[in-house]
């Protein structure tokens, strides 16, 4: 049974940071492609940033280009992303995601396993 666990998440204040962690079992993270996505109230989950199986390729969202860093390390089956200069408005509750194609994807329908999330909240 595949389970993503999320962690690292907190209150944190406006230009501070913050790095999650996504740890997973049973499932190789070497053969997946992982992705952060985030969802605030009333807010659809949008899309953060994916890296592929390799750890090669990696793709942000525009709102986070610059700030945030998504890394893996396979040997650990672990995913991380790096926050820096953390804004308001990322504040969300944050998921991990393993997308068996391999990509690290941008639209959530990609992703066959799902973390249950790590709230993130930042303070003006």
């Amino acid at each position: 049974q595949v389970h993503l666990a999320e962690s690292g998440g907190g209150l944190e204040q406006t230009g501070g940071s913050l790095r999650l962690s996504c740890a997973g079992s049973g499932i190789s993270f070497s053969r997946y492609g992982m992705g952060w996505f985030r969802q605030a109230p009333g807010k659809d989950r949008e899309f953060v940033a994916g890296i592929s199986w390799s750890g090669g390729t990696t793709n942000y969202a525009d709102s986070v280009k610059g700030r945030f860093s998504i890394s893996k390390d396979n040997a650990k089956n672990t995913v991380y992303l790096q926050m820096n200069s953390l804004k308001p408005e990322d504040t969300a509750v944050y998921y991990c995601a393993a997308d068996a194609w391999g990509l690290g994807a941008v639209v959530a329908g990609a992703y066959e396993y799902w973390g249950q999330g790590t709230q993130v909240t930042v303070s003006s």
